[in-house]
């Protein structure tokens, strides 16, 4: 198949982010007398974007602890969060194995790229700068971006728009049922790495049209499409005859 598009999500697929995720999530909290939440219990709320995850986060503690409602305004609390998380990236993240070489790789073999998030497009950019990431993309969208956000099938059919392709030679790739299903939704190829988040539970379940071990496995596949005719064989070499 040939791709000529290829979008990828943020957290979790190109950069681990969720030790900092965690530090500016109960950063936020302290700031405002809430005792700090175990790091995987943040981790599992990663997907919808940092106000989507420090709003169910403090549901769960206004459930436990209700005495708080008198006093914490989840406002302040949400402002809490946007500027500890600010601090914090770029701080303890890491890109994946493979992350940069492959979108080298696809950049070079001419491959529209963007990198969809549901993280707020300010947060994005900083994180994508701070790994050297930022100038590999052609395009990026934000949960802020639009009016819509993943799963949501306008988000991936905006990328397609706007890189000027076709959704059938476009594929996008996460880590979550989120990321599958905003493919599926939209009418690409919906892809997915076995490592990331999902919360908690195995990506296979969502069932992606294909699982990548790597980054890297996955642009020498789409690299490896390219070089094939639209029916799937093999590209017919040009030969130049004489008379």
């Amino acid at each position: 198949m040939h791709y000529d598009i290829v979008s990828f999500d943020l957290d979790g697929t190109l950069v681990d982010t969720a030790s900092e995720i965690a530090e500016a999530a109960n950063r936020a909290l302290e700031s405002h007398g809430i005792a700090r939440r175990p790091a995987s219990e943040v981790t599992a709320l990663i997907g919808a974007g940092t106000r989507e995850l420090m709003i169910k986060l403090l549901g769960r503690v206004m459930i436990e602890q209700p005495h708080l409602a008198e006093r914490v305004r989840p406002d302040q609390v949400l402002a809490s969060m946007d500027e500890h998380y600010a601090l914090t990236t770029g701080t303890s993240s890491v890109p994946y194995p493979g992350a940069r070489e492959a979108l080298r790789l696809l950049k070079a073999a001419g491959v529209k790229l963007a990198c969809v998030t549901n993280k707020e497009q300010r947060h994005a950019e900083r994180l994508l700068r701070a790994h050297r990431l930022w100038d590999q993309f052609d395009l990026l969208i934000g949960g802020d971006s639009l009016s819509v956000k993943k799963p949501d099938p306008g988000v991936l059919r905006h990328v397609v728009k706007q890189l000027g392709g076709h959704a059938d030679r476009c594929g996008h790739v996460g880590d979550s049922r989120i990321d599958v299903e905003a493919a599926r939704n939209a009418g690409v190829t919906a892809w997915a790495v076995p490592y990331g988040y999902n919360a908690g539970q195995p990506i296979e379940d969502a069932r992606p049209a294909r699982l990548f071990r790597s980054l890297d496995e996955l642009a020498h596949f789409v690299i490896a499409g390219r070089s094939c005719a639209p029916d799937g064989s093999p590209a017919a070499k040009h030969l130049s005859s004489s008379s």
